[in-house]
């Protein structure tokens, strides 16, 4: 994990509101609906505007932390919200210092492992902790990049710099 500097980005996607406890029970789990959904052929081709061809998570609406319900939005970046396609719903991301976990391998299990490995920093206390305020998954054709809000207060890596680890 390491700390980096999040760019601002929007989201247009569709939405739904769980908790990892739900999530964990294969008969309430509401997300492999929505990423079907999301990752279905063309499910965003009418969307104007996009930035690339990634799939975007967008974690937002936390109630108490990692053990309480939120929402989750699956979509794409865009440019404008402007035409927003009926049925989906657009999240402006803001830039916030962030904790940037990497999850490469067969997915969904090196995704499963990455927030694993995340909720571990959490119970334990890790530092930088972490805001629950916006959560962002990038999924792209070499693995998922998660950002991770942190509260105020830790140096972020700019682009291009060496990287320095977080404490775990």
């Amino acid at each position: 994990m390491i700390i980096v500097a999040r760019p601002e980005v929007l989201v247009v996607g569709y939405a739904m509101r769980t908790n990892n406890a739900a999530e964990a029970d294969p008969s309430r789990a509401q997300l492999p609906g929505l990423w079907a959904r999301a990752g279905a052929p063309g499910a965003f081709a009418h969307v104007p505007g996009r930035v690339d061809e990634n799939l975007y998570a967008v974690l937002i609406d936390y109630e108490s932390g990692h053990q309480g319900s939120y929402t989750q939005i699956v979509g794409v970046a865009i440019r404008t919200a402007a035409g927003l396609p009926e049925g989906m719903v657009a999240v402006r991301v803001p830039a916030v210092q962030s904790l940037k976990v990497e999850a490469h391998g067969p997915m969904p299990q090196a995704l499963i492992e990455a927030w694993q490995q995340v909720w571990r920093h959490t119970e334990g206390g890790g530092l930088p902790a972490r805001a629950f305020t916006t959560d962002l998954e990038v999924h792209h054709r070499a693995g998922v990049d998660l950002y991770l809000a942190v509260l105020p207060g830790h140096n972020p890596i700019p682009a291009g710099h060496g990287r320095e680890r977080a404490q775990a």
